[in-house]
């Protein structure tokens, strides 16, 4: 039997360097800290609905960036690859390459795809601690953390946070 240990609300975001197409290091969940969080991993550059969803978190940026939300983004890819991705789509936030698929498996839970040496698409909304709020895992192409949701949900959770202080 394959188990597979998720993340789930409350559990504090797992450390993960990965390299960014800038060539600096995304260190998660610190790059984050302080600032709800989305950290979307990714298929790869050849699949076009995360190309959708890449391109709908690049539209909704200022809304993210109003409430104080950041966005970090991960594939296998190989830096090249990526890095046409990011220019194609002029993508502002960061975006990493190279993920090793076994040690992100392990670490976050995402399905992989072995044969084809990629991840699948998986969701984290964190908070400003670094836990998760909502995790969301696809075993295959559709079935992912879209912008509009995380930006209602911001909302409701600084709202709620508002009320309760």
């Amino acid at each position: 039997m394959n188990t597979r240990h998720t993340l789930n609300p409350g559990d504090r975001f797992p450390s993960l360097s990965i390299p960014a197409v800038d060539g600096t290091t995304i260190a998660l969940p610190d790059a984050l800290a302080g600032h709800y969080g989305v950290v979307l991993v990714f298929r790869g550059a050849w699949c076009p609905y995360c190309n959708a969803q890449l391109r709908a978190y690049e539209r909704a940026r200022d809304r993210l960036d109003e409430l104080g939300a950041r966005i970090v983004a991960l594939s296998a890819d190989d830096p090249d690859a990526t890095r046409a991705l990011v220019e194609k789509h002029r993508l502002r936030f960061g975006v990493g390459h190279s993920a090793d698929v076994g040690e992100v498996q392990a670490r976050l839970g995402a399905f992989a795809d072995r044969d084809m040496d990629h991840l699948q698409s998986t969701g984290f909304v964190l908070d400003p601690a670094g836990r998760v709020v909502v995790s969301v895992y696809s075993s295959g192409a559709i079935g992912r953390l879209m912008p509009d949701d995380v930006i209602g949900l911001i909302r409701h959770l600084r709202d709620d946070a508002s009320v309760a202080a």
